[in-house]
């Protein structure tokens, strides 16, 4: 059990990082890009990788570009919504993206359509209303937009990247190397955009980028971890990490860092969390 509950831990140590980094002074981006190398170092050492094979004809290289490009652009969103919406509205925003892979099973892979499966994506698509909802004074209209626009690009681009990762999987790409292959070339791309930008980097910086790349790291080994000890249970492990993201995220941004919710956005968490429920493999 240790193993999930150190994985939840460290998801939910990401999205506080991000949201003290402003304070502390940190360059989000530099210690995104930090993160990827310390990430790609920790996964050639511990999960030892055989990306030569990926060099086999029929590997899919557009989806792994296509990860390449959106696992910072969605790291760099998810900066964004914490510091703008919050730790609670974005980790929830985050797990909520795990429908719209179903949808893509219904829709590009023609799976079969459950009644608890569409009641399930019902239910969540209301929860993603609350939790987007956002009180708008005038004044503080340009806020809330880009409050929301955020939270929709962290829910559409971690669901769009959780489908790739299933396109890959289906290809017969091990994830190892799929996994090591999209951190290099994510971490190409956002230090090809910092070299453009001429970014001057400071230690603090680095500093905060290798945290974030022990946490990021940790936080998908030991969720790999967890479904190796419980392999007969992967319900378990589907359910306990997202419910236990969502809960931990709450009582940590509302409790730590005086979030305020309405009312609509506390619905809108407690309906994420029956969706989760309703979604959950049986």
């Amino acid at each position: 059990m240790y193993t999930l509950v150190i994985s939840i831990a460290c998801s939910v140590a990401v999205s506080i990082l991000l949201k003290i980094a402003r304070r502390q002074q940190i360059q989000v981006d530099q210690a995104i890009a930090v993160n990827y190398v310390v990430a790609a170092a920790l996964c050639v050492a511990i999960l030892q990788p055989q990306p030569s094979a990926l060099l086999a004809p029929g590997t899919p290289w557009g989806v792994l570009i296509a990860l390449g490009v959106l696992l910072p652009t969605i790291f760099l969103a998810m900066a964004g919504a914490v510091r703008h919406a919050g730790i609670v509205l974005s980790d929830a925003a985050q797990r909520l993206s795990l429908f719209l892979p179903l949808i893509a099973a219904f829709v590009l892979f023609s799976e079969t359509v459950s009644g608890s499966k569409l009641a399930g994506i019902a239910v969540a698509l209301v929860a993603l209303g609350g939790l987007l909802y956002r009180p708008r004074p005038q004044e503080a209209g340009a806020t809330t937009g880009k409050t929301v626009g955020f939270l929709l690009a962290v829910w559409l681009g971690y669901g769009t990247i959780d489908i790739l990762f299933k396109q890959l999987a289906k290809s017969g790409a091990g994830f190892t190397n799929s996994l090591l292959v999209s951190f290099v070339l994510a971490g190409i791309v956002i230090f090809t955009y910092l070299i453009a930008r001429r970014s001057v980097w400071t230690r603090r910086n680095v500093v905060a980028g290798v945290v974030l790349g022990l946490l990021n790291f940790s936080n998908i080994y030991f969720y790999i971890r967890a479904h190796q000890v419980f392999p007969e249970n992967p319900t378990l492990v589907f359910s306990a990490m997202n419910i236990g993201v969502i809960s931990l995220g709450t009582l940590v941004g509302a409790g730590f860092f005086r979030e305020k919710l309405s009312w609509i956005n506390a619905a809108g968490i407690a309906l994420a969390i029956t969706a989760i429920v309703i979604l959950i493999p049986r």
